[in-house]
Order: C-alpha cells, then sequence, then structure tokens
C-alpha cells in the first residue's frame, strides 16, 4: 500500500481506530458506510471505493461508494457469480486483480473505469462477512506503483475494515428487523384498539378519544349513573348514546331533556308528568320522561343548571327510583339508567353550595371526561372528512377541503370544539363556488369569525383592554401625541403580559390569530410579544 509503506502500522492503527468511530457514531446505515470510504480516499489515496450489500432478491447492490458519479452508483448491481464482485460474493473469497484492463472477468458495470486512461489501475476486493456467511462484498480501485506489485497489506487491511463493517450492518439489520416488528405490533394493537373501542357515529383515532371509548365500553353493561364531564359541544349527547346502545337495555328507549331549556316547573312536569286538572292548561294526564324512559336510559344534559329546589326532588327520584305526577299522589316505580351531563365545575359548585353534594355524589358514580378538540387535534382531519362527506350527500355537491385550508382548521383554537367545526365546515362549504374549499373561504382569515367575536368577551375583567395592548405594542418612536396621551389614559393597573398570554392561549398559539383577536397587526403583536418575553409554545 503505498501511502501505508513505512510507518503503515501506525497508520493501519490510526485508521481502524478512526473508521470503529465512526461506524459507531450512528443507526444510519448509509452515512456511517459513507464515512468509512471517505475516510479510506483519505488515508489510502484510492481512486475509487464501493461497497455492495445482499438484498432480500438475492442481487448485490451498491449501496455506497466515493469516485462514482450518482449515476455511475446507480448501475452497480450484480448477481452472484457475476463479474469480479459477484465471484467474491460467491466463494467468499478475496480477489486481487493488477490491472483491470487486463482482467476480462471485470465487467465495468458501473462505467467509471476510463478505456483512454494509460494509467494501470488496480482492483481489490475483500467479502463482508457476519461468521460464516457472506452479507456484501467492499472494494476499492487504486493507481498501481510500477515497482510494487504486492498487494498483501491492502487485502489485510481491507478485510479487517470489512469485519468491522460487517458487524456494523448486521446490527442494523437487526435494529431494523426489530423495529419493522415493533411497527407492526403497533399497527395490530392499534387496529385491535380500534375494532374493539369504537363508537357508531363518533370519530376519535387519537388517543385521548380512544380511551373515552374504553371508558364508555367499560361502563356500558352495568347499571352505574354515569356523568358526562367536558366543555359545549364535546360530543356527550353521542357518547351518552352510545352507552344506551351499548348496553343491555338498548331495544328499550332512549329519551333526552336539556335540564337549562327549561324552567323548573316545566321541568318538573316533563320529567315527572301531570295529572289531568294540576295546572292551568293540563287537559289531560301526561306521562313524564322519567315514565318514558322505563326499562331504558335518561339522558339528563346541563344537569348543573337545575335550581336547588328541583335538585332535592330529583336526589329522591335516584335514591328510591319512584316519584309522584305534578297534581297526583299515586307513586309511580320505574327502572331507569341515568345519564346526565354537565359543563360546568360541579365541584366548584358544591362548594359555593349551588349544587347539593349528596346530588352531585349520587350522579358521578362514574365519571368520564370528553377533552376539548384543542386537545385532540388529530381527530380534526378525519372529523373535517366525515363533515364534508355529509355536507356533499345532502347537498349533492363535489367539494373537497384545500391543503392551506386544513393548515387554517388545525390551527384553530376551537373554543365550540366539534360542534363549532361542523358549522365552520358547512359554511365554507356552503360559500365555496368551485370544488375546493381554500383558505379564504374561512371568515377568519378575513377577521369575521364570529365565534372568536363571542369568545373575547369571556376574558376575566382584570385584564387589559384591547386597545390599551394595541397601543402599548406600538414601538415609542412610532407613536404620535395622541397615541401617547391614549396610552396614558388606558394604562391599566394589571398586567398586560397576561392579556397577550391570554390571547395566544385562546389562539392556540398561532400568533396571527391572536393578533386578529387583539386588533393589532402581525407586526404590532410581534413587538408586544418581544417586549414582555412571551416564548411562543409549538405543538
Amino acid at each position: 500500500m503505498g501511502v501505508m509503506h513505512g510507518k503503515d502500522g501506525d497508520l493501519e492503527l490510526v485508521t481502524i481506530y478512526e473508521i470503529s468511530k465512526i461506524l459507531s457514531s450512528s443507526l444510519d446505515l448509509a452515512k456511517t458506510l459513507r464515512g468509512v470510504l471517505n475516510l479510506l480516499a483519505s488515508h489510502m489515496g484510492i481512486r475509487r471505493g464501493m461497497l455492495n450489500l445482499v438484498q432480500d432478491s438475492g442481487e448485490l447492490h451498491l449501496v455506497s461508494a466515493v469516485g462514482l458519479s450518482k449515476e455511475e452508483a446507480q448501475r452497480g448491481r450484480y448477481l452472484a457469480g457475476e463479474g469480479v464482485t459477484g465471484h467474491i460474493m460467491r466463494t467468499g473469497m478475496a480477489t486481487v486483480i493488477p490491472d483491470i484492463n487486463a482482467e476480462p472477468l471485470f465487467l465495468n458495470r458501473t462505467g467509471a473505469l476510463d478505456a483512454a486512461d494509460k494509467e494501470v489501475v488496480a482492483f481489490i476486493g475483500v467479502p463482508i462477512k457476519v461468521g460464516g456467511t457472506t452479507i456484501g462484498v467492499m472494494s476499492i480501485n487504486r493507481a498501481t506503483d510500477k515497482h510494487v506489485r504486492s498487494f498483501e497489506k491492502d487485502q489485510r487491511f481491507l478485510t479487517m475494515v470489512a469485519n468491522l463493517v460487517g458487524q456494523t450492518v448486521r446490527l442494523h439489520q437487526s435494529v431494523t428487523a426489530e423495529r419493522t416488528e415493533l411497527l407492526k405490533e403497533k399497527t395490530r394493537l392499534q387496529k385491535e384498539l380500534q375494532g374493539k373501542f369504537s363508537i357508531d357515529n363518533v370519530i376519535g383515532p387519537s388517543k385521548r378519544m380512544q380511551e373515552v371509548f374504553a371508558e364508555v365500553h367499560q361502563a356500558a353493561p352495568g347499571k352505574a349513573t354515569v356523568l358526562l364531564r367536558g366543555e359545549s359541544g364535546t360530543g356527550k349527547e353521542a357518547i351518552a348514546r352510545a352507552i344506551h346502545f351499548l348496553s343491555p337495555r338498548k331495544d328499550a328507549p332512549f329519551i333526552k331533556v336539556n335540564c337549562a331549556a327549561l324552567s323548573e316547573t316545566l321541568l318538573e312536569s316533563e320529567l315527572f308528568g301531570h295529572e289531568k286538572g294540576a295546572y292551568t292548561g293540563a287537559q289531560g294526564e301526561r306521562k313524564g320522561r322519567f315514565e318514558m324512559a322505563n326499562g331504558g336510559t335518561l339522558f339528563l344534559d346541563e344537569i348543573g343548571d337545575i335550581s336547588p329546589a328541583f335538585q332535592a326532588k330529583l336526589l329522591r327520584v335516584l335514591q328510591e327510583r319512584e316519584f309522584e305526577r305534578v297534581g297526583g299522589n299515586r307513586t309511580i316505580h320505574v327502572d331507569v339508567r341515568l345519564i346526565t351531563a354537565t359543563n360546568r365545575d360541579l365541584e366548584k359548585a358544591v362548594a359555593a353550595n349551588e349544587f347539593r353534594a349528596d346530588l352531585y355524589y349520587r350522579i358521578n358514580v362514574v365519571s368520564i371526561f370528553l377533552p376539548p378538540l384543542r386537545e385532540r387535534r388529530e381527530d380534526i382531519p378525519p372529523l373535517v372528512e366525515y363533515f364534508i362527506d355529509k355536507f356533499n350527500k345532502d347537498n349533492g355537491r363535489d367539494v373537497s377541503l384545500a391543503a392551506d385550508a386544513m393548515t387554517i382548521v388545525l390551527n384553530c383554537y376551537w373554543p365550540g370544539n366539534v360542534r363549532e367545526l361542523e358549522n365552520c365546515v358547512e359554511r365554507a362549504a356552503t360559500m365555496t363556488r368551485g370544488k375546493m374549499i381554500n383558505e379564504l373561504n374561512f371568515p377568519c382569515t378575513h377577521n369575521r369569525c364570529l365565534t372568536q367575536a363571542l369568545h373575547v368577551h369571556e376574558v376575566p375583567k382584570a385584564f387589559v383592554p384591547v386597545e390599551a395592548i394595541r397601543f402599548a405594542a406600538v414601538p415609542s418612536a412610532e407613536r404620535t401625541g395622541a397615541t401617547a396621551v391614549m396610552e396614558d389614559e388606558e394604562r391599566p393597573m394589571t398586567s398586560e403580559r397576561d392579556r397577550l398570554v391570554w390571547a395566544m392561549d385562546q389562539c392556540g398559539w398561532v400568533q396571527a390569530k391572536a393578533a386578529r383577536l387583539l386588533n393589532l397587526t402581525p407586526r404590532q403583536m410581534g413587538y408586544a410579544l418581544q417586549k414582555y418575553s412571551i416564548e411562543i409554545k409549538r405543538f
């Protein structure tokens, strides 16, 4: 080896050490093999270096090379026994060719050999082995010193390198195979989970919703009262229906009542029924929802909004499973499973004596929390697809959602959750003239999002007024006298930073949307965030 003569022992040792460091630095096989060949080119002065590995098809493919163009490397494929490289693969023996121009077995498959080149070029190839199995071939081309005809040291050195490469390739193959098996198992378990814990008419492939589905499947067969918790629009009624239809009561009635929609008097009549003449307008007797749900399920939505007086009446029914109609004295017994739902903080209401503690414990036997849409954003694309398909079927249209529009949808805070998403998609699809819903079809891109305007009023009173933020966000060099005076008049005693953080949180930490929420320009919003050192959260 021309470069290694002299202090070749030290150079070999250093080269082997550097190669071992490269091979152990990463599990990126292509990167490490390329690094090995580049190091050999640097230390040995080789013209070309090639590394072929056996594929599942049995062919040898060139997986890494130095000194070859991309096109030349792509032609580096051999069958076992084909050419010099295939011969090394089949026999498992190293081969040295002092002059490749004089070797008929040399195919020049890559086309890298220039026939017009008068320089004598040698080929040195060694098998890459793991145990007794040959898994590839490593070879180099280098100019031959006419006075040096011994390639023993070159062959010995390349064999050592090939042994290291072989161990690395086998490790990579083992890791890849193990990862593939893990991914297969994960996919199998996900399919099994989705198949086991799926709910009709409820879309939720996310981990959070799969946990909800699992709780629903576990709670449905029993008789325990269920309390569904979650923000408005998260799908509590759909989950209540799922619990009913997954229970032994599925063939009996499912009756729902919105407690917030009725006054205390009407709610009592609605739930318990009334006798003829019980009050003005009661022309005849009427069954209440409890009687109508006998043998089945009664779903009481917004139960946190019922009055304290009615809470006491409802508690008796839940305890005794009996009641009297309004204006009557006959006791009626019922077999009803109760499912309740609320978006209120019942614990806080109990602490404030707004909700009876005994009723709270009676309805909170099995509690299922439905996460808001912003905490399960991976469910948004399938939900959008479902809503668009439904819109197309109902309206005889054929619209779809563009990529830029999906970005808008994914980044929205969705305070109204799934219900708001459905309304937003339907509105955009309705107002789309062509077949593609794009970014401009959404009102929020024109600062006309009605839901956004509604939720501005939910800010705690202690927060800074919008206009104060607007003027505080303008750099002092850009302020006029009028704005400076207004800033002094409107600057609040509380934290402007809190208002900015609130706006960013409301908009899912999308800076442009938060700027629109505060009536700021994006530039002003940027100044304000920098001024108060607010770090942008990344989801």
